[in-house]
């Protein structure tokens, strides 16, 4: 058995939670309203304090495609947390790190249709103005039209100060988006609002992860009017020979993609996968298990669906069957469960792992048993890792303390030195000293550790939000605003910006980047208000102060040199820009000391700038 440190927490308990509550049985109420309802979209509905809103599953055309489109192209403001990670995203594609964040087409554009319609607006309204709690819901389509709504509302609730809860349950619904979009909803915090309820055998959950070659436009449109059929005229209505034999085709070519993709990264361009998000909650007749992690959500639903080969019919007559499921659990959450004696297990947390097999329906003797016991033991030890590695990566962040608190203490003796060139200048010229080499290597090592942080953040080692978290946004700024200025005299003392050109653009880290946009992203309640500053700063509060200077000191010699006139009217205008914003800076004493040492290169350059105007002018 796998070693845990800490007390077994079962996944079936908080499906037993959720069973024990009115939520699952009054949401599935709704959809079944919503998809019998002639000619309705949605319902909606108010409980005390909780109100209800449920989209129909009656729209067949929208899955005919299944090709993926950027969110933003919703249009400005419908998702505006998401759409500002899909502009950072579009920058991440250009640098070849992540794809954008996108959605199924045709359900982003039923959405938008319906949001446009003025019923909608009204009935949304209405409900959060009177609840305290929002449950949007929805069967098949309308459950991830469901997921489009709740993170519409979601993301036009983020700026209201006093909003009602949001809670999103789908039943049998199709996968939304890529794994950027999963991504984007766990950064905002959001996973936990979403709560998907996914039967053993039910194929539309897993339409969308089938082979491209298996699920032709013919395909889901056959499956589409097989729901539909089944609903109307009720679940023991036989299909044709050829109608079994293109069913099973299906199955079988879903199940054979689905064994050859099993522990092994999606093929192809991950911007055409899709991802799950949020809670999945699988049910069988024997109970139901929670997991929140997207590579176990995938694998259970795989392993769950092998014995559906034998028996195509169950994928549809599962997708149509999620009241009895509903009733099932939430009338049984409370059944005690038993083990054979010859199967008792070693520890509380194998007994876990043994009656969340049981309660997906799964049986200790079958193939599947084996992986998918594996499988929940992942899910469990993947969950708890961001968080255990966070932990261990403040540890290590003290540890190198010493590194920068020698960085400070160098800072403090240039200032104090009387050859008065301020800390940037001393270090840019520091020739063979002791101490200036020193430091050069605490530089390096920080560099090292902040090189591991961000790639452990691409490697989904660190828990999503890591990059909005405080403490670690603080950290990497102050560490920015004390080491950048010595990457830049570095930069330009070892004569880089002649091979390579200026700093700005071609020699600035990439670590400094991504640091930047984590501190502009930062939350609002994280932003003080700016006051008004009676000294210097301790550090300049542009990290890339001094390349600048370099830049400005560069156009002060051009333009001694220059004789095109529509050239020299530019670089006078560069120096100018900048004399305005660094004499703002000064003003607002948001620079520190040794940018106003007697000899450092600013003032320097101050003083060449005064004798070019007096030729000048």
């Amino acid at each position: 058995m796998d070693a845990e440190a800490s007390p077994f927490e079962s996944s079936e308990t908080v499906a037993s939670f959720l069973a024990s509550t009115p939520l699952l049985i009054e949401s599935w109420r709704l959809c079944s309203v919503a998809n019998t309802t002639p000619g309705a979209a949605f319902v909606s509905h108010q409980i005390g304090d909780v109100g209800y809103f449920a989209l129909s599953g009656e729209e067949d055309q929208c899955l005919s495609f299944r090709n993926l489109v950027a969110l933003e192209n919703a249009g400005h403001g419908l998702f505006p947390p998401l759409s500002n990670n899909n502009n950072n995203n579009h920058n991440n594609i250009i640098n070849g790190e992540e794809e954008a964040v996108m959605v199924h087409a045709g359900l982003l554009k039923l959405f938008v249709s319906l949001r446009r319609s003025q019923t909608f607006q009204d009935q949304m309204s209405a409900l959060t103005e009177k609840s305290k709690s929002i449950v949007i819901t929805g069967h098949s389509i309308g459950g991830t039209t469901a997921s489009l709504c709740a993170l519409w509302l979601l993301s036009s609730l983020q700026s209201v100060s006093s909003t009602p809860s949001v809670l999103c349950i789908t039943f049998g619904s199709p996968l939304l988006g890529n794994a950027s979009l999963s991504r984007a909803i766990l950064r905002e915090r959001w996973g936990g609002n979403f709560f998907h309820v996914v039967s053993k055998y039910d194929i539309m959950p897993r339409l969308l992860l089938a082979p491209i070659e298996s699920c032709s436009a013919q395909v889901l449109h056959f499956l589409l009017q097989c729901f539909q059929h089944f609903r109307n005229l009720g679940v023991h209505v036989q299909l044709r020979d050829e109608e079994k034999a293109a069913l099973s085709s299906f199955v079988s070519a879903y199940l054979r993609a689905s064994s050859l993709q099993e522990g092994e990264e999606r093929e192809s361009s991950s911007n055409m996968s899709y991802c799950p998000f949020g809670s999945y909650l699988f049910c069988s007749q024997e109970g139901a298990v929670c997991l929140e992690n997207a590579v176990s959500v995938m694998t259970m639903m795989h392993l769950m669906f092998m014995p559906a080969e034998a028996n195509p019919m169950c994928c549809i007559q599962d997708h149509l069957n999620y009241g009895d499921y509903v009733d099932k659990i939430s009338s049984q959450f409370l059944k005690t469960s038993f083990m054979q004696q010859d199967e008792l297990p070693e520890s509380s947390y194998e007994a876990g792992v043994a009656l969340a097999l049981q309660s997906l329906g799964i049986n200790s003797h079958e193939p599947a048993a084996a992986p998918a016991k594996e499988c929940l033991k992942i899910a469990r030890r993947l969950g708890r890792a961001p968080s255990l590695n966070c932990a261990n990566l403040a540890v290590r962040l003290s540890k190198y303390t010493p590194h920068r608190a020698e960085i400070e203490w160098y800072m403090a003796s240039c200032d104090e030195s009387g050859e008065q060139l301020g800390y940037y200048d001393a270090f840019k010229h520091r020739g063979s000293s002791k101490k200036g080499n020193r430091v050069n290597m605490n530089r390096l090592m920080l560099a090292a550790f902040w090189d591991g942080v961000i790639k452990m953040m691409e490697t989904n080692e660190l828990p999503h939000d890591f990059h909005r978290r405080a403490k670690w946004v603080n950290a990497s700024q102050f560490y920015m605003l004390l080491v950048e200025p010595l990457d830049i005299a570095e930069y330009y003392r070892t004569g880089m910006h002649h091979v390579k050109g200026h700093y700005l653009a071609h020699g600035r880290e990439r670590r400094f980047e991504i640091f930047d946009r984590w501190w502009k992203e930062r939350s609002i309640n994280d932003q003080k208000q700016s006051r008004s500053r009676s000294k210097f700063a301790g550090l300049t509060q542009d990290s890339c102060f001094w390349a600048k200077v370099e830049e400005a000191r560069e156009w002060l010699t051009n333009f001694r040199s220059e004789t095109d006139t529509r050239k020299l009217h530019s670089l006078w205008e560069s120096i100018n820009n900048f004399d305005s914003y660094a004499a703002g800076l000064v003003q607002r004493k948001e620079v520190s000391k040794d940018v106003m040492a007697k000899n450092s290169s600013y003032m320097k350059w101050l003083q060449e700038l005064a004798d070019l105007r007096s030729q000048v002018l």
